[in-house]
């Protein structure tokens, strides 16, 4: 089975997914710029039982401004952000897609929360994309 290997900066928290993700976001939101320190954030989201994490990570946990709680694994030595998960959506973890540090990793699926996109971002013709976080507007895809 095709595996895609993860790893923060320093290469203390690696990441081995199996097969390919289920789903990938673009998130607009400006939850997802700040902590990201970029215009939006990029996650690949795989079934827990499809990954394999090593290494030691510190975790922040925040609700987000939709009312969801988000728990974020950071690498304590470098601060790589690493991946992420939800306590209502046990079964799935995204990981970073800027952590596979791979130009072939397959284009984002969706994009959420096109309305706080900075104008100058293109996001892919064909995927989904939404003003909010995919419970509302629909845009295109």
């Amino acid at each position: 089975m095709f595996q895609h290997h993860a790893q923060c900066h320093c290469g203390q928290v690696k990441i081995v997914c199996k097969g390919e993700p289920d789903f990938i976001v673009m998130c607009h939101c400006e939850d997802c710029q700040r902590r990201t320190g970029s215009a939006f954030n990029l996650g690949a989201w795989f079934n827990r039982s499809k990954i394999e994490i090593s290494g030691l990570t510190k975790v922040y946990s925040r609700i987000e401004h939709d009312g969801i709680e988000t728990t974020y694994h950071f690498c304590p030595s470098c601060g790589s952000s690493m991946y992420w998960d939800m306590p209502e959506n046990t079964q799935m973890i995204a990981v970073a897609v800027g952590a596979f540090a791979d130009p072939e990793f397959p284009q984002p699926t969706v994009s959420f929360y096109e309305h706080k996109r900075h104008v100058w971002v293109t996001v892919p013709e064909a995927i989904g994309r939404f003003t909010g976080s995919g419970k509302g507007e629909k845009i295109t895809g």
